[in-house]
Formats: structure tokens, C-alpha cells, sequence
């Protein structure tokens, strides 16, 4: 009987290929972090090994690099949400045979396993089953990433340069997170996917500040009178929300005003911290960032989801406002600690967090009050919270992709060294994440 040894944090996931594994006659080791996965491999010696990237203790690159040459026959399969190339040039190079991204079919899996190890014994004409992992019924898709502005060029084609834009599909619905550039590429691709078929979708807005409005009026469903867009939001700090989405398109700023276009646009400024968009629930909470800024989480048949792009932890800023008030140090860890609790237990437990991680911590002290996050807070708070997968988000303009690169390094170190478990990507124009009901 062959064996495997699967090295998974993430012990649903790990049960279920586990029990595909046993369908299939091998017999079947688990690992819950890299760490006890080494340890395991070297006593056990199995054929296969079938290891997640992004683990506590010691990652998969780390897993690879460990066994490869203390287990020449073993083969490695590497599996991981992730398609960056980089990522899969790495594993390779550490000693991966082979790096899947999920989600994954038995079919694909086992296929994978025939070819890189085909003297696995099987019993006379036992054909592989074609037994899927549980479909996703959320998909979550970045269209912009960037903040301020946006930033095109050869210094950040791999990460992208366009302003805040997330699409969700879930439950039969179209949530649109944010109007900035990136809606563009999505209306065209909305076009495109539904033909003559008219587009239903709801666009949830977190601030007016203009680089989360200002692709609108690009946004070519818009122009589509068959087509039905919702747009929700808070009243802004000065203007109300249909006010302030008008004044971007009004003379002299643009040729076509919000009212001249054809589609059936519908804008309603939210009153309530709690509503819901067709099935998906949505929860409301305002931000720490200039004027009035919310960030929202969407609970569907998949999972949650929570996007936080623009928001300023407390903890830094208000002892640094204190210090220069010559007011209470004391008071202000308070409030800082209370607020700080607050966004925890807001976060608890959620499938997906994109969080505004705009600067490292040094650029961090030359900007605060600016409203942006640091790395290392974020990723704190995302810890804190028992997030399965952080997103870093709205990168800063100055920042090209070998920038970004070295603040998810960091972010990385800071998992493993917290021992805890947490996937963490860097936010990429075009990246999608899936979630199945669990």
C-alpha cells in the first residue's frame, strides 16, 4: 500500500483530502505545520508528500529544502492558492516535483501523483476517481489594488497599478467593492461575459475619496441601458453620496454627466450598520480614516469576506497625539487598546481579509494621521483575530513590485514567528480566491 504524508494548518481541508486518499487504498500520515511534517517524513519515509505553502513553524519552501536531500525517492507536491510564478519557480528550486494551485480535483491530484511516480501499485483495472474537492461558491476577484493614484508603468506590471476594486460573486449576486480605476478593465469584462444579457449588480462603497470613485465614469455597464446598478454607501463628510458621484462627472471634469447615463442606476446612501444584498449579509463598520470611511463584512454561503482598504490602527496614532497635546498617555493606550479590540472582535474568524497595509513600519512614522495601515499592525491584528487569509491592499503609489515583494517577506516572518497560523498574499490585479462552504 503506498503512503502519503500530508502537511496541511488547516485541518478541514486536511480531513478531506485525507479521506480521498484513504478512498483510494493509500495509507495516510498529517502534519499540521511544516515543523511536525519534517519530523514525520524523515520517520516515515512515505512516496508522496503532499505540502501547503503558507504554514506556521516552517513553511513549504522550508519543507522542500529540509527533506529533498534526505528523501530522493519521495516525491513532493507542493499545493497552494497561490499562482504567482515566482512561487512556483521557487518550490521547484527547493525541491517540489510538482506545485498545484487550488482548488484542486482528486482527478488532477492523482493524475499528477501517476505521472511523476507511475510504479504506484494500484489493483487491476482501478481507474482514478473523478471525486472533486467541494465546489466553490464564492469568488472573490481583484481589479484594483493601489492607492492614491494610480501608478502604470514596467515598475509594477506584476502587482498592478490601478485604484480600489474588488468584485465578489456570490450566492447569485454581483458586489462591486469600490469605484476606482480598476472598475474599468471590470466593466469591460462584465460586457464581454454577459453579451446581450443585462448586468444586475450592486456597488458598495466604502468612502468617496477619489481613488475609490474615480473610475465610475468608465465603468462601461453605465452605458448600458439594460442594465441595473445599485450603488450604496455613507454620506460623505460634506455631500451626500449621489452629490459628491455627480460632481466628479460634471463640466468642466467631464464630458458625460452622472444623469445623462442610460443605464438604470439606482444610488441609496446606507443608514444602518447591518443590511443585506440578496442572500449575502453584509455587516458595517466606519473606519479610522479621514472623513467618513466604512469597511464591510460579507457573509456568504462560502464564507466571509472583509475589506478594510483604507484604515489607520489606533494604538501609534493616538499616543503620538497625545505626546503632542500633552495629554494623557495612559488615557489614550486605553482608547486605543478599546478600539483596537473592537476591529478584533469585528474580524473574528473571518475566510478573507484585504486590509489597507500601505506602508512598512519606518514609513509608517512619518505618516502618521495620514489614515494607513502598517505591515506589521495589520498583520497583528489579523493574528489576533484568527484570519485565515490576509490580503495586503492598497499599496502605496511609490512602491513597485520588488517593493511589495519585500513587505510580503516581511509579512511572512512575522506568521512564523508568531507561531500562529495565517496565510498572507500581497494584493495583484487579476487574482482570484475561492471559497466552498466548509
Amino acid at each position: 500500500m503506498p503512503t502519503v504524508l500530508l502537511i496541511e494548518d488547516d485541518a478541514e481541508s486536511r480531513r478531506a483530502t485525507s479521506q480521498l486518499f484513504a478512498r483510494d487504498n493509500w495509507n495516510v500520515f498529517e502534519a499540521g505545520d511544516g515543523e511536525v511534517g519534517i519530523d514525520l517524513a524523515l520517520k516515515h519515509r512515505p512516496d508522496v508528500i503532499l505540502c501547503d505553502l503558507l504554514m506556521p513553524k516552517a513553511n513549504g519552501f522550508q519543507v522542500c529544502r529540509a527533506l529533498r536531500q534526505q528523501l530522493q525517492p519521495t516525491k513532493i507536491i507542493v499545493v497552494s492558492g497561490r499562482d504567482y510564478g515566482v512561487d512556483r519557480a521557487s518550490a521547484l528550486e527547493a525541491g517540489a516535483d510538482e506545485y498545484l494551485v487550488k482548488p484542486i480535483t482528486w482527478e488532477v491530484l492523482s493524475s499528477s501523483i501517476e505521472r511523476i511516480l507511475p510504479q504506484i501499485p494500484r489493483k487491476p483495472g482501478e481507474k482514478t476517481r473523478a471525486v472533486e474537492f467541494q465546489t466553490p461558491s464564492t469568488r472573490l476577484k481583484l481589479w484594483g489594488v493601489r492607492g492614491s493614484i494610480p501608478v502604470p508603468g514596467a515598475s509594477t506590471v506584476r502587482y498592478g497599478g490601478n485604484t480600489t476594486c474588488v468584485e465578489i460573486r456570490a450566492d447569485g449576486e454581483i458586489i462591486v467593492l469600490d469605484a476606482g480605476s480598476g472598475i474599468r478593465a471590470l466593466g469591460m469584462a462584465l460586457e464581454k461575459e454577459f453579451g446581450e444579457r443585462p448586468v444586475k449588480l450592486t456597488l458598495l462603497i466604502t468612502h468617496t475619496h477619489w481613488d475609490h470613485i474615480q473610475g465610475f465614469p468608465f465603468f462601461l455597464p453605465a452605458y448600458n441601458q439594460k442594465n441595473q446598478i445599485h450603488v450604496l454607501g455613507y454620506e460623505g463628510a460634506r455631500a451626500g453620496l449621489a452629490t459628491i458621484l455627480a460632481g466628479q462627472m460634471e463640466t468642466p471634469f467631464f464630458p458625460v454627466s452622472l444623469r445623462d447615463l442610460p443605464s438604470n442606476i439606482a444610488i441609496e446612501e446606507l443608514k444602518e450598520m447591518e443590511f443585506s444584498i440578496g442572500k449575502v449579509q453584509v455587516q458595517a463598520k466606519f473606519a479610522n480614516h479621514p472623513g467618513i470611511c466604512a469597511g464591510y463584512r460579507l457573509t456568504t454561503s462560502g464564507g466571509s469576506i472583509a475589506f478594510f482598504p483604507d484604515n489607520e490602527p489606533y494604538e501609534l496614532l493616538k499616543l503620538h497625539i497625545a505626546d503632542r497635546d500633552h495629554s494623557s498617555l495612559e488615557d489614550a493606550g486605553v482608547f486605543a487598546k478599546a478600539e483596537r479590540q473592537k476591529l478584533v472582535d469585528f474580524l473574528c474568524g473571518c475566510d478573507v481579509l484585504i486590509m489597507d497595509s500601505q506602508y512598512t513600519d519606518d514609513e509608517y512614522q512619518r505618516h502618521i494621521g495620514w489614515g494607513h495601515g502598517s505591515l506589521s499592525r495589520v498583520v497583528s491584528i489579523a493574528l489576533e483575530a484568527r484570519v485565515r487569509k490576509l490580503i495586503l491592499f492598497h499599496h502605496d503609489p511609490s512602491h513597485d513590485d520588488a517593493m511589495i515583494d519585500e513587505m510580503l517577506e516581511r509579512a511572512w516572518l512575522l506568521v512564523v514567528e508568531s507561531g500562529l497560523p495565517l496565510e498572507v498574499e500581497a494584493a495583484r490585479e487579476g487574482a482570484e480566491v475561492w471559497l466552498a462552504p466548509r
